[in-house]
């Protein structure tokens, strides 16, 4: 029987018929039989309390430590509901709350191990597909029948698919540090002329050469804030999505509107608009809707989302009631 392999216990009742052997002695000694044996009885049954409820108390020990066992042994949340002793309830809860902070923990492993998994498989098809052409091109190149003019095309053709993967790959790595909490964004007071002048210069040069336009209206004297170097990221991946879908000689357009709940910006394309299957999966990561171009990788939008949503942003995406794409963004000045 466990009782009699538990040390403590043994010792115990060792120690409570030694007590109740020297208390019956002792008032046989000092008042004659008949107090020895009521001195010996009542000491019997307190010691027969006593062992009953130390013998309950190392039994739930007992169910308490098979449990645990079981559940570190991978079974599920065990029923501590039974525990009724005082000591043994407030370890039952403690030991209920960590069995469930373990297993939640141990879920949302489960789910980065997953997303980790699932978000290295996207990037290897990303990549893929430049890297191949590449190989292709490099092969290309080292034809001997080659003249300058196809060397000079296939290098400029080479050097555009580097700065694809190159800018995808600093795409990916910003999602990850962002997504790792690794980056502390600023709060700072943003001027947004300032910040839609800076995103719409790197789009000044292919803006001219397919007569496209971009007009900015409102933003004077209008502030939010915020990090201006991530939002500037941010809003520049919106501004280039708004320009792929832009005709040649077509115009984006920014509108700014500020109050006393948000600075929000409106950036409008006139191209064809957004079907609807995609509006609901526009910022989902490496999704490309069924207009996307062949150089889209489907991963600016999300990013854009995922800096602004660190920013007490939002960001949406609709039609445009006179048509094209709109997306707008709003700073909220309160948090939400």
């Amino acid at each position: 029987m466990w009782r009699f392999r538990n040390r403590e216990f043994v010792g115990q009742i060792v120690l409570s018929v030694t007590g109740t052997i020297l208390a019956g002695l002792a008032a046989w000694m000092i008042s004659g039989r008949n107090a020895a044996f009521a001195a010996f009885f009542c000491s019997l049954f307190w010691c027969a309390v006593h062992l009953r409820r130390e013998s309950r108390r190392y039994q739930g020990m007992r169910l308490l430590a098979g449990q645990i066992d079981e559940l570190l042994h991978g079974s599920d949340i065990p029923e501590f509901q039974h525990f009724q002793e005082g000591d043994l309830a407030v370890l039952r809860d403690e030991i209920c709350k960590m069995t469930i902070r373990l297993k939640e923990q141990a879920a949302l492993l489960k789910k980065e191990k997953t997303s980790l998994a699932d978000a290295l498989a996207d990037i290897s098809h990303q990549i893929r597909t430049p890297l191949t052409a590449l190989h292709i091109l490099l092969e290309r190149l080292r034809s001997p029948e080659l003249d300058m003019d196809a060397r000079r095309h296939l290098l400029r053709e080479a050097e555009t698919l580097l700065a694809k993967i190159e800018w995808l790959v600093k795409a990916l790595l910003k999602m990850s540090k962002l997504e790792a909490g690794s980056i502390a964004l600023q709060k700072e007071t943003v001027s947004v002329q300032k910040l839609l002048r800076e995103a719409v210069s790197p789009f000044e040069l292919a803006m001219d050469i397919h007569s496209k336009t971009c007009t900015i209206r409102g933003a004077d004297e209008k502030s939010f804030v915020g990090d201006y170097a991530w939002t500037l990221e941010a809003v520049q991946n919106v501004i280039k999505n708004g320009l792929e879908y832009t005709p040649d000689g077509g115009v984006l357009t920014i509108c700014c509107e500020e109050n006393p709940l948000y600075t929000e910006l409106k950036i409008t394309d006139s191209g064809p608009g957004i079907p609807q299957a995609d509006l609901p999966h526009l910022f989902e990561r490496f999704y490309r809707g069924e207009n996307a171009g062949k150089d889209s990788f489907g991963i600016g939008l999300a990013l854009a989302q995922m800096i602004l949503s660190r920013e007490n942003a939002v960001i949406q995406a609709q039609n445009a009631p006179k048509g094209g794409g709109q997306f707008r963004i709003r700073f909220y000045k309160t948090q939400i």
